[in-house]
């Protein structure tokens, strides 16, 4: 999965990436697309089994999006997720060559080669979750090697317990324990996801963010999961939230694209 002019692609992904850091203070939303069969589908509550196609060509939703004034991108391989290796790298490949916009890429990243390709293939950040909770030494490495500006930790919860694996399997791990561990190792961004909430446009985990915010100020959360309409997002907004991915909420209509157009200028 090499590619030729990487060391070029790579200077254009910190130029990119370099918009990210600058933009700490404001509130980012962060649309989501989930890829299954290099299609755009959405989930409920991690369930394979209940999926939705909403567009053949995951492009056009991100140059939809593009279009608008969005500037990052929440982009899943839920085949990698799933088959715990990268595999929709061509989709990541496609909307990074073909917009501007600032790409965080996970699913199956589970070795040095995944999360390379995951690289050199165009994300700006690299989206770990499973990898984080199973073998920490691998991924405090990647901290290590690429900086924290790189690394976007993913916390699935269910219960207050992180669930990996495509959000197939519970652990033990509580949520506070698991972010006060990446906190001391250097982590510095990380999103949370509620799987109950997940797809059901019931509202995001308000309660759960404010504790998590609570026990660490110096958390910079964005928020995944449940959003279902503007004023979802303007609380998350003021309870602390760095940012906030948005998915069904958009594909079904709920929050509309000239609201998101209006609300980011």
């Amino acid at each position: 999965m090499k590619k030729e002019n990487i060391e070029n692609q790579n200077s254009e992904i910190e130029i990119r990436h370099s918009k990210i850091v600058t933009r700490k203070s404001s509130f980012e939303i962060i649309p989501a697309i989930d890829i299954i069969d290099g299609k755009c589908v959405r989930l409920t509550q991690g369930d394979y089994s209940q999926k939705t196609i909403y567009n053949e060509n995951p492009l056009e939703v991100a140059q939809e999006f593009e279009s608008i004034g969005i500037t990052r991108l929440h982009l899943v391989d839920l085949d990698g997720a799933k088959l715990g290796k990268v595999v929709n790298y061509k989709v990541l490949e496609k909307i990074a060559s073909k917009t501007k916009l600032s790409i965080d890429f996970g699913g199956g990243i589970k070795t040095d080669d995944d999360i390379e390709t995951v690289f050199n293939y165009g994300a700006d950040l690299a989206t770990i979750g499973s990898i984080a909770v199973k073998n920490k030494e691998l991924f405090f490495s990647w901290v290590k090697k690429y900086g924290t500006e790189k690394i976007f930790l993913g916390a699935d919860v269910k219960n207050e317990k992180i669930a990996v694996g495509g959000w197939l399997e519970t652990t033990n791990v509580s949520i506070y324990d698991f972010i006060d561990e990446n906190l001391k190792e250097g982590v510095k961004q990380v999103f949370c996801t509620d799987i109950s909430k997940d797809g059901l446009l019931q509202g995001p985990s308000i309660d759960l963010y404010k504790n998590m915010l609570a026990k660490f100020p110096q958390l910079n959360l964005t928020a995944s999961g449940g959003v279902s309409q503007l004023n979802d997002l303007e609380e998350l907004k003021n309870i602390g939230c760095s940012g906030a991915i948005v998915g069904k909420a958009i594909y079904e209509g709920h929050i509309s694209m000239n609201e998101l157009k209006k609300l980011i200028q």
